[in-house]
C-alpha cells in the first residue's frame, strides 16, 4: 500500500503543470521587476525543506544574475535581536506554512531595514504570505504528508521561473514550459538499484555541487526524517576535506551529477568514493550512471528531475527499513520556531 507522501509525489507534475499556467505570470511579473531594482545583494529566510529549496535561489541569483545571496539565520534578529542593514535590498521569505515566529520576526526586520521582502509560500492567507511586499505562491495545492515534496518542488520551479524572467533567459524559460512532462518521466524512472542499497547502509553521503545541492541536501533530510538513516549531504568539493574518511563498506554514496560546469569535479568525488569501498550511485545523463535521468532541455533544471525521481523512493525505503514515512518519529507537519 502507498503512503500519503508516495500519493503526493505522484501528483507533482500536475501541481506543476497547474503552477505554471496559474501562477506563472506572477513570477515572470516579480522577475521583470526584481531587474529593474539594480540589486546587489539578496538574502534567503527559510528553514528544513525551505531552506534547501534557498540552496537552488542562492546558486541561480549568483549564476544567472550576479546577486551575491547570504542565508541568514532567523535567530539573529528572532533571539539576538540583530539590526539588519539591507536597504535597498532583497529578502526571500520561503516556507510552505509562512507561519513560523522566527520567519516572520525575520521579515519584518528585513523590511524596517528597507529591503524588499518577497515571499514563496504554499499557504497565501498566512503572515508571512501577507506582510510580504511581493508574493510568489507556489500553488502545490494541500499538503497533507509530514514530509514535504510537491512544495519543495514548486518552490524550486518557482524560483527558476523568477530568475529566468530577471535575465529575460528565452531558453531558460521555454525549458520550465516543458518541465510538467519531464517530471512525469522522473516518476517512471527505475530507482530500484538505490531503493536496495540504501535500505541496507548504515550511512549515507549525498553529493553534487553548485545547484545541485539543493537535491542533495534535500535528500540527505528525507533519509533521515522518512527512513530513520544517518545521511549527510557535501559538495564534492567539501567532501574530500575530511568526511571522505568516513567512506567504508556498509556505506553508501548517492551522486547527484549535473551538466554544467561543476560535472568534473562531481566525477573526481564519485571514484573517490568507489575506491573506498562504499557503495556508490550515480544519478546521471551519461551512459555510465547506475540510476536513469529524465533530463530537462536546460541544465539550470536537472536539481528539480532529480528531486523528483530520488522521491519515488523514499516510501520504499521507509518500508524496508520496518518504518512508515507518513509518521516520522518526533516530527509534525508544521514546525514553529523562535
Amino acid at each position: 500500500m502507498s503512503s500519503q507522501v508516495e500519493a503526493e509525489i505522484r501528483q507533482i507534475p500536475d501541481a506543476v503543470d497547474r503552477q505554471l499556467r496559474e501562477v506563472g505570470p506572477v513570477y515572470r511579473e516579480i522577475g521583470q521587476r526584481l531587474a529593474r531594482q539594480n540589486l546587489n545583494v539578496a538574502i534567503s529566510n527559510a528553514r528544513g525543506t525551505s531552506d534547501h529549496a534557498a540552496t537552488y535561489l542562492k546558486y541561480l541569483f549568483e549564476i544567472e544574475a550576479g546577486i551575491p545571496v547570504a542565508s541568514i539565520g532567523p535567530s539573529v534578529v528572532s533571539v539576538y535581536g540583530a539590526k539588519l542593514k539591507l536597504k535597498d535590498q532583497l529578502c526571500v521569505t520561503l516556507s510552505q506554512s509562512g507561519a513560523s515566529r522566527d520567519l516572520i520576526l525575520l521579515q519584518q526586520a528585513a523590511s524596517a531595514a528597507g529591503a524588499t521582502t518577497l515571499a514563496i509560500v504554499n499557504d497565501v492567507s498566512s503572515p508571512v504570505a501577507e506582510a510580504a511586499e511581493l508574493l510568489a505562491p507556489i500553488h502545490a495545492g494541500p499538503e497533507i504528508a509530514v514530509a514535504a515534496t510537491k512544495t519543495y518542488v514548486c518552490s524550486l520551479v518557482a524560483i527558476a521561473s523568477i530568475v529566468a524572467a530577471m535575465e529575460d533567459n528565452s531558453p531558460l524559460l521555454a525549458a520550465i514550459d516543458q518541465l510538467p512532462a519531464v517530471l512525469g518521466e522522473a516518476l517512471d524512472q527505475d530507482w530500484s538499484r538505490a531503493v536496495d542499497a540504501l535500505a541496507q547502509a548504515r550511512s549515507t553521503f549525498t553529493l553534487s555541487r553548485g545547484p545541485g545541492m539543493t537535491v542533495a541536501s534535500e535528500a540527505a533530510l528525507k533519509l533521515k526524517e522518512t527512513c530513520g538513516m544517518h545521511a549527510e549531504a557535501y559538495s564534492a568539493a567539501e567532501v574530500r576535506h575530511g568526511p571522505i574518511a568516513l567512506a567504508k563498506p556498509k556505506f553508501c554514496a548517492l551522486v547527484f551529477s549535473s551538466r554544467d560546469n561543476g560535472r568534473d569535479s562531481i566525477l573526481g568525488a564519485d571514484k573517490m568514493l568507489r575506491a573506498s569501498g562504499a557503495t556508490v550511485l550515480r544519478c546521471g545523463a551519461d551512459g555510465a550512471a547506475e540510476l536513469p535521468f529524465a533530463a530537462p532541455a536546460h541544465p539550470l533544471l536537472d536539481p528539480i528531475s532529480q528531486a523528483v525521481s530520488f522521491y519515488t523512493c523514499i516510501g520504499k525505503v521507509a518500508r524496508a527499513r520496518g518504518l512508515d514515512a507518513d509518521r516520522p518519529n518526533n516530527l509534525s507537519k508544521v514546525t514553529v520556531t523562535v
